[in-house]
């Protein structure tokens, strides 16, 4: 009969990724949008803190913006032109000035008079020009006001965190009222995508695993729903506390049910026969690596029998030599019957007749029982 081995073990549900979501800027939480368990997408509203000082600040900016549109700018025009009739009266007066003192009839003083006017008129023109320009439309003090609002509005929208990675709520280490820092982790979030199985195995099992090799894993939780896994990692090192080796199993697909820490149990294929001859552990005694003994009937007598070990598994063992198919054995081979000891039998049904118990069955499907005849 065809025969499979497992390697029972039991690990935990593990997230391949989980990242930690916190705030850039300090405040008062006033609002939480999430709970533990919650499936969010990128961008998702997780939290909102308390933003009222920059908030004014925007509104400020925003108004000192409309002034200059609506009010400075313009009068930076009417400056403008101002100066320039300004500029233009004075060079007239200078025009004057130096024919009357051509024919003696100003003085000096006065004639210097209106050249420092006609400096200080251009010096206003230049000016005005000046500042025309800086609060022109895309001009410096335009742009300064602009780049202002852009910095409070992003610092305002930072009041929102927000998730930036699709996938579900582990942890939540904030509440209303709280006052948060940056750098302080508010939320874990275990990332959609990848998700694995952890378990630590016996180091004596490492001969039997490789990467790939099939298994069947069940949630403690769901006992009744078996799911698919296949090995992805075995560690490279030992555990010397423990004598156990870390692997990983890959879960693909992901059951619905499955969670974040979940007890499973994973039965790792490890190696199958496609006939094989199999008894009962039950029936072994003084076993040894890859041997062991058995009881064995002979006409109604026991005989003790030396048998080669070959897959093992929770309830019975392949037999490699020293029985034949058909051989009739003692299920208990730990009772004290000397060699050739007469006993009474009754066939029974073999414990691991149901293959569903550990994937393993036998060829032939009875043992005995026995109690010694005097």
């Amino acid at each position: 009969m065809p025969l499979v081995q497992t390697v029972v073990a039991t690990g935990r549900v593990v997230a391949v990724s989980n990242t930690d979501i916190g705030s850039e800027i300090s405040g008062v939480v006033l609002e939480r949008r999430v709970a533990e368990g919650e499936q969010v997408a990128a961008g998702d509203l997780l939290l909102v803190l308390s933003s009222d000082d920059v908030a004014a600040q925007v509104r400020q900016a925003e108004a000192e913006l409309a002034e200059l549109i609506s009010s400075t700018r313009p009068q930076a025009a009417v400056d403008l032109a101002n100066a320039e009739v300004a500029l233009a009266q004075a060079d007239r007066n200078v025009e004057r000035r130096r024919e009357l003192a051509a024919i003696s009839a100003i003085s000096d003083e006065e004639m210097e008079q209106a050249i420092q006017a006609q400096a200080q008129a251009r010096n206003d023109l230049e000016n005005a020009r000046l500042r025309a320009n800086a609060l022109s439309s895309g001009g410096v003090e335009e742009d300064l006001l602009r780049a202002r609002i852009a910095a409070l509005q992003a610092q305002l929208n930072k009041a929102q965190v927000r998730s930036k990675v699709s996938g579900t709520i582990l942890t939540r280490n904030v509440e209303i009222g709280d006052l948060v820092q940056p750098g302080q982790s508010l939320f874990t979030i275990a990332l959609d995508g990848k998700t694995e199985i952890r378990v630590p195995l016996d180091e004596r099992n490492l001969s039997r695993l490789a990467l790939q090799q099939p298994a069947v894993a069940i949630a403690d939780a769901y006992p009744d729903k078996p799911f698919p896994v296949r090995i992805s990692f075995i560690a490279p090192s030992i555990d010397p506390q423990r004598g156990t080796v870390e692997v990983r199993l890959s879960v693909d697909p992901v059951p619905d049910f499955l969670r974040q820490d979940m007890t499973v149990s994973v039965n790792i294929e490890t190696d199958q026969r496609a006939k094989a001859l199999v008894i009962p552990n039950d029936a072994l005694a003084n076993v040894k690596e890859d041997s062991a003994e058995v009881l064995l009937l002979r006409d109604g007598k026991t005989q003790r029998q030396v048998v080669k070990l070959g897959l093992r598994g929770l309830s019975a063992s392949e037999v490699l030599s020293g029985l034949s198919a058909g051989d009739e054995i003692l299920v208990d081979a730990t009772v004290s019957l000397a060699d050739g000891k007469r006993v009474r039998t009754a066939l029974q049904a073999a414990p691991f007749a149901a293959p569903d118990a550990d994937k393993i069955t036998t060829a032939s499907d009875k043992s005995q029982a026995a109690e010694t005849v005097n």
